[in-house]
């Protein structure tokens, strides 16, 4: 595929400050072994293009620590391969705060590529994308810009802040975009990624800046809807996008039901950093139920409903339920967990009770002891 992806690592961070105070929304743990990068670079990958530019902000040695030289996704490679796009802005050294001075950030590496279409994607959302078939169909409509978007009802969006909504005519060809509308009914939401000629886009990020322009949505996209050929493409299979952390909890446990699991990791690779753990050990009074355990655990104690990440251990006569407990998590005995997300590295002590709802997970910052 004759393409680069940037992938946007830090754009969301606020909206789930708890998780991303020292790390990227990228680098964020997912499904009991991944982070959410993975699927970004993933969908890149299984689409054929093998040249990615990662975008990142502040907080990103997790991340850089996790991709490597992006051996894991076949992208250390002499032409093409990762490459990790520093986080400057408008001046040096000052940080970007829209994604249009991200991309002003990447000219040069824009200007150094030859492919002839650039991918673009945040890395907050859960999904598995063709780009090839999205480019055929760019290719076949003559478009200038395809938009990726998927139909939600609007009450179920509610909280999403500036979500970016567009209006179809009949041959898919975009005719309108507002922002958070306060439209009841079915909704044509964007997702974030789109696909377009890279000259074009070095083109536009030109022109926004000697206008002075900030927003890469508003200011890009609203103001070519008549000028240039958007289209959008219909994403119809599985798609979420983590914007809080009620989102992160509720959305990861969906991952406990297999039908959910297929829809994404039974259509296409899924690729990960890999570690090589020992297999888990479970205690004799071990009970776990509805679960995913990944490797490297010591479970003496009981886990329902939960998703455990590498190298937990569960002491004797612990309950977890309706939990999400990171890498390196420990607990006592005697312990009762519900519906709590604890971060990496934290340690319950014996006896400790801790209790959320399935609306309001209690949430335990990385490496504290409780």
């Amino acid at each position: 595929m004759n393409a680069l992806g940037l992938v946007f690592s830090n754009i969301h961070d606020n909206n789930v400050p708890e998780l991303t105070q020292d790390r990227t929304m990228g680098s964020i743990p997912f499904c009991g072994r991944y982070r959410l990068i993975d699927f970004a670079l993933s969908n890149l990958v299984n689409s054929g293009i093998m040249k990615v530019g990662l975008i990142t902000k502040s907080n990103y040695q997790s991340l850089m620590d996790h991709v490597g030289s992006g051996k894991d996704w076949d992208l250390a490679r002499r032409r093409g391969g990762l490459h990790i796009l520093p986080p400057f802005g408008l001046k040096e050294n000052v940080l970007y705060n829209t994604r249009l001075e991200a991309l002003r950030g990447a000219k040069n590496f824009l200007a150094r590529s030859d492919e002839e279409y650039v991918v673009m994607t945040d890395c907050d959302n859960v999904c598995t994308l063709n780009f090839d078939k999205i480019l055929q169909e760019h290719i076949a409509k003559n478009a200038d810009i395809t938009l990726v978007y998927i139909k939600r009802d609007s009450s179920e969006v509610k909280e999403v802040q500036n979500k970016m909504v567009v209006g179809l005519e009949d041959n898919g060809r975009v005719n309108a975009i507002s922002f958070s509308p306060r439209t009841q009914g079915e909704i044509n939401l964007y997702t974030n990624v789109c696909l377009l000629k890279r000259t074009l886009l070095q083109t536009l990020i030109a022109d926004a800046f000697s206008h002075g322009y900030s927003h890469f949505g508003k200011d890009v996209l609203v103001r070519n809807v008549n000028n240039l050929r958007i289209f959008a493409h219909e994403h119809k299979g599985y798609y979420v996008a983590l914007n809080s952390l009620q989102s992160y909890y509720s959305e990861s446990l969906k991952f406990l039901d297999r039908s959910v699991r297929d829809e994404i990791f039974r259509k296409v690779d899924v690729y990960t950093k890999v570690k090589d753990s020992a297999p888990t050990r479970y205690g004799a009074n071990a009970v776990v139920k509805n679960s995913l355990i990944a490797d490297g655990c010591v479970i003496e104690g009981t886990v329902e409903n939960s998703i455990i990440f590498r190298g937990v251990k569960i002491g004797r006569g612990t309950v977890v339920k309706n939990s999400i407990l990171m890498q390196g998590t420990i607990t006592g005995e005697n312990v009762t967990l519900n519906a709590i997300v604890a971060d990496k590295n934290v340690v319950v002590k014996d006896r400790r009770v801790l209790s959320g709802c399935e609306t309001h997970p209690f949430y335990i910052s990385k490496n504290i002891i409780v």
